[in-house]
């Protein structure tokens, strides 16, 4: 897991190098696009890893670096989204809806529940609570679906 974290540190790394490389002060459009579906990506990985980790009968304590991370990726999750990064600016290069421009408080609404499921997981890990974190995993799971449903094509 801590591997595919530091993969992910070094791939956000390499997209902040080619915007310095092309002489951009801070990351354009393509680039914050490229950072945040880096991002899911690693927020994917390590959620499938909680999981098998809480199946495996291991402490649940031992999770928590990962379950940290990605609710360290919660809590900067709406910023990923500035106007200019969406298909309509960048078709083909997005699956995200224009609903999160244009329904910006539902959108944050769905943020704010996704970071306080990973705040609740990331707390039922470190008190070693298997069973709790399992229901916490079920509820992360559920947030991200119903914000994927909502504004992912």
């Amino acid at each position: 897991m801590k591997r595919t974290i530091v993969m992910g540190v070094v791939a956000l790394m390499c997209v902040a190098g080619v915007a310095g490389a092309q002489g951009q002060t801070s990351p354009g459009p393509s680039e914050i696009v490229a950072a945040r579906q880096a991002a899911f990506a690693m927020s994917a990985a390590a959620f499938g890893s909680i999981r098998t980790g809480l199946d495996s009968g291991a402490p649940a304590q031992g999770l928590a670096f990962t379950a940290g991370g990605l609710n360290r990726w919660a809590t900067a999750l709406p910023t990923m989204f500035p106007a200019g990064t969406g298909s309509d600016s960048l078709p083909g290069a997005t699956k995200a809806k224009a609903g999160i421009w244009t329904n910006r408080a539902d959108f944050e609404a769905k943020a704010a529940a996704y970071k306080a499921a990973t705040a609740d997981l990331q707390a039922k890990i470190a008190a070693n609570d298997t069973p709790g974190a399992l229901e916490a995993w079920t509820a992360v799971r559920g947030t991200c679906g119903s914000c994927h449903d909502a504004y992912r094509d």
